[in-house]
Order: structure tokens, then C-alpha cells, then sequence
């Protein structure tokens, strides 16, 4: 019989979608995806040279169990050219994704029934994490008002003797706010001795206001980065874990036991992606932009409602219920009758039922198409 905790996680409704969608494709179906938050653009050539050259040269070993120095050095520098914080190599572990990164955080932080802090609506596997390893999600129900951030005051006053951390996403997945300036330093002074997670990974995709971490309001805190969304490198799975220096041997066993390291080669394209050219991400940024600025009015246009417009990353969580309160049922239905397919709110928490979120992960000329099918649908 499988473990309770494991056979009792929900699906991860968004890669339902999808999977239905690519059925639905394969029997000939002409698909819009707007579900899925995965850059449609190429990684940058120079990049896939480098993990040519690598593999060529013999780097398909082990690393290091943190990973290369090179890497870990670059990264340092990157927050240090970026945010002038300081950070040691030492500091820093590669992972094979954010996602394990987040394991590795998890399980060295959590005992049994300590709480998480987080808000609600948030990223849909970040209570699954916290769970699995046997500790209980603290939810904040965010205001639609402002964006669904969270506020300094209702973080304080759920700090409890269980709490072991408060997870913070900016900017965001599902709901692509910002967190300011003023609010980042009221959320790092409002916790005090708990440590602060910050997942970082859509760091760089901001619009509008500035690009911030965590780390330059506190030391107390670990980020979680990584390559797949800036540098458009999903399948490479190479993320980074930012910890405090007495916390780094502990997550080093644990990366030692279960993952013993990260792909040699791949660590290599990272090095390349942070050192090499960067004039991409300029154009992805301006791409995603104006696909943005389009996606907000078509929506608004159709009937969605939106009280406060995304700034980052590349989704945007609309109010869906003048057409339905259900919106896994509602995101199905828009999926096999138009073949459009969207994440329904109800996989990033109660908070958001009765939302879709879209993604303009797209090509413009594909959301044009699948604005056009949803605005003769719904109306």
C-alpha cells in the first residue's frame, strides 16, 4: 500500500491540461496553449555550445556536491552586479532544478507539524512540498485588491512557535506581481528570527518597478533560482539554493544522499548563459511585454476582470466567475469545445477559484487567435 502523504497529493492540474491538450492534438485538434509556463523561445546558442563542448571535453563526471565552483562563483557575482548583496560560493548549492532545491530546503528545515507561512493563492506545488515532508502550509488569504501580496501585518500575526519559515514569490506564479521595495523590507522586518524563502526563479522578467531579492533586506533567508524561465532553459534542469553558511553542510548531506549531484555538462551551460551575452533576455523581455500589454486588454475586453495588472514573469490570473464559479470545469470545457487551454485557478489554491490563469509564454499572433476563439465563445 503507498504512503498516505504520497497517494494523497493532489494533481498538478496545469500538466493535466496539457496532457490533455497534446492528446487532443495528436487526434488532429488545432491547440492554443496558454497553460503552460514554459518560454517559447530557443536557448541562446552560446549556451548549447557550451554544453557541446563540455560533454566533448570530457565533463560527463560527478561534481562537486554543491557543484562547480565556476558556476557557484558566477552566480555570486551575478547578485553582486545585479543587487550588490554578498554572497560566498559557499553558500550556494546546484540543483537539478529549483524543484529538488526545494526538496533539499524542506526537508532540512521541517519537522513534523512545523508551519510554513504562505499565501494563498501560490504556486501550486509549494504546499505538496511542505506536506510531504510532514510539515502544515500556514495560508494567508491575499487581497485581490492589491494584487494577491502579501502584507507585512497579516505575516506577523501569523508567525506562531510552529512557524519554520514564510515563502514569499516574486515576481509571482500564478498571479505575476512584483513585490515592491517598501514591502520586501516590511516582510523581512515583520519576521523577525523566521527565516524567509524567497523563490527567485522568474528573477529578471519584470516590466514594470525594479528587480529585487530578498537578500538585500536580510541574511536570514534562502533563495531559490535557477535558469529555466530567463535564460528559457526548462529541460536543462539546473537550478541554485542561496543559504545562510550554518545551514549549508546540512543541505549539502542531503543533496550528497539523494541527488549526489548535478549534471557536469549542464553546470557548464550555466556559466555560459550568466557570463556570455545577453542581449535575448533583453528581447525576451520586451517580447513578453507587449504580448502582456495586449493579453491584459483582450481579457478586460472579453469580460475578464483584473483589479490589478501583473508587472513579471509572464501570466496573468483573471477573474473568470461572470462566466463560471468552477473554474477546473470551466477551463475543461473552454479546452474541448475551442481547443484553448488555461490553468484553472482551483491548482494555485483556494484563493483563486473562480480564476484562470493565462500564460503569454505564446507567440502574439497565437494569443490573438486564442483571444479571438474565447471572445466568440464566451459571448
Amino acid at each position: 500500500m503507498l504512503s498516505e502523504k504520497v497517494a494523497n497529493i493532489p494533481p498538478f492540474y496545469v500538466m493535466e491540461v496539457l496532457e490533455r491538450a497534446q492528446q487532443l492534438e495528436e487526434q488532429g485538434r488545432s491547440i492554443i496553449h496558454l497553460e503552460i509556463g514554459e518560454p517559447d523561445f530557443p536557448t541562446a546558442t552560446h549556451i548549447c555550445d557550451a554544453a557541446k563542448a563540455a560533454m566533448c571535453a570530457g565533463n560527463t563526471k560527478y561534481t562537486h556536491s554543491q557543484g562547480l565552483a565556476e558556476l557557484r562563483q558566477a552566480i555570486a557575482k551575478n547578485y553582486k552586479d545585479k543587487f550588490n548583496v554578498d554572497i560566498s560560493p559557499e553558500q550556494i548549492i546546484i540543483s537539478s532544478g529549483t524543484s529538488p532545491a526545494m526538496l533539499l530546503l524542506f526537508l532540512a528545515l521541517i519537522n513534523p507539524e512545523d508551519e510554513v507561512i504562505m499565501s494563498n493563492p501560490h504556486y501550486a506545488c509549494y504546499p505538496n512540498f511542505v506536506t510531504t515532508v510532514g510539515g502544515v502550509p500556514n495560508f494567508i488569504y491575499t487581497n485581490e485588491e492589491n494584487g494577491f501580496m502579501l502584507q507585512a501585518k497579516e505575516v506577523a500575526a501569523h508567525i506562531n512557535p510552529r512557524t519554520k519559515a514564510i515563502l514569499i514569490n516574486s515576481p509571482s506564479n500564478p498571479t505575476g506581481q512584483v513585490l515592491p521595495d517598501a514591502t520586501l523590507r516590511e516582510l523581512a522586518e515583520a519576521a523577525g528570527e523566521v527565516p524567509i524563502i524567497s523563490d527567485e526563479i522568474y528573477q529578471g522578467l519584470v516590466y514594470e518597478g525594479e528587480d529585487h531579492t530578498i537578500l538585500e533586506y536580510t541574511e536570514n533567508a534562502f533563495v531559490l533560482n535557477g535558469f529555466s524561465k530567463l535564460y528559457a532553459m526548462t529541460g536543462w534542469r539546473l537550478g541554485y539554493l542561496i543559504a545562510p553558511k550554518e545551514h549549508v553542510r546540512t543541505l549539502q548531506k542531503i543533496q550528497q544522499n539523494l541527488f549526489i549531484s548535478t549534471n557536469a555538462f549542464v553546470q557548464y551551460a550555466g556559466i555560459a548563459a550568466l557570463e556570455g551575452p545577453q542581449e535575448q533576455i533583453m528581447e525576451m523581455v520586451e517580447t513578453y511585454n507587449k504580448r502582456r500589454v495586449y493579453l491584459i486588454g483582450r481579457l478586460r475586453d472579453i469580460g475578464f476582470e483584473i483589479k490589478t495588472e501583473p508587472k513579471g514573469a509572464y501570466y496573468v490570473l483573471a477573474d473568470a466567475r461572470k462566466f463560471g464559479e468552477d473554474s477546473l470545469e470551466l477551463s475543461r470545457k473552454i479546452l474541448e469545445d475551442i481547443g484553448v487551454a488555461i490553468a484553472p485557478g482551483i491548482d494555485f489554491g483556494q484563493g483563486a477559484e473562480g480564476h484562470l490563469r493565462f500564460s503569454y509564454a505564446n507567440s502574439l499572433e497565437n494569443i490573438k487567435e486564442g483571444m479571438d476563439r474565447l471572445e466568440v465563445y464566451l459571448k
